[in-house]
């Protein structure tokens, strides 16, 4: 097994609570990696409830996102499973079938499968993965995200809602204060602008 990488921020999981963290993270500034094994329940979804889309399929709102994290410069790994996550004491080392990667921080969005929060030594509240309104989980730096942590809402909209909270959560840890994400249309003009210039 090779040493494949560092990273800030592993996200587990490609659907919108992971994207969205990777997402996020990302964006500002945090060396992010996604591992997407594509399991996500989108692929079986319509969006018509979802605030701001008026229809979208599930495989084309999946297109899209992955595009957008892409974009923003996560290192997303499509197709690559993770098989185990171990706590260091100073991060986290994460495995899969093609290497072994170290994080700052891990966040957990592999929907109603709870088995890595379980291994890494997650407390949980009933079938739940126990967080608080920071996501953070008991283990110091993971976090948990969507479905694994809310019993029955699984909902897109829910789970982007909950990957952005993890991930803002690191950056205002990393920062020692309350981080915001919050872009004006100048920005939206530089950033696309940028994304223009270089296709």
């Amino acid at each position: 097994m090779t040493e494949s990488g560092d990273s800030d921020v592993i996200v587990v999981g490609g659907g919108p609570a992971g994207l969205s963290a990777g997402l996020f993270a990302s964006k500002n500034g945090l060396e992010t990696t996604v591992f997407d094994a594509d399991g996500t329940w989108m692929h079986k979804a319509h969006l018509f409830n979802y605030l701001g889309v008026g229809s979208v399929g599930g495989s084309e709102f999946m297109a899209t996102a992955r595009q957008q994290v892409d974009d923003f410069g996560v290192d997303r790994r499509q197709g690559e499973e993770v098989t185990g996550i171990e706590s260091t004491g100073d991060g986290f080392v994460v495995e899969t079938a093609d290497g072994s990667y170290d994080a700052r921080y891990v966040v957990l969005a592999t929907g109603a499968n709870r088995d890595l929060a379980e291994s890494l030594g997650c407390d949980f509240d009933g079938d739940v993965v126990d967080v608080g309104v920071d996501m953070e989980t008991s283990v110091e730096n993971a976090y948990a995200t969507g479905a694994m942590v809310r019993p029955e809402e699984w909902q897109a909209a829910i789970s982007v809602g909950d990957g952005a909270a993890a991930a803002l959560n690191i950056l205002s840890k990393e920062r020692g204060e309350h981080f915001h994400d919050f872009d004006t249309p100048g920005d939206a003009e530089a950033v696309f602008g940028d994304l223009v210039d270089d296709e």
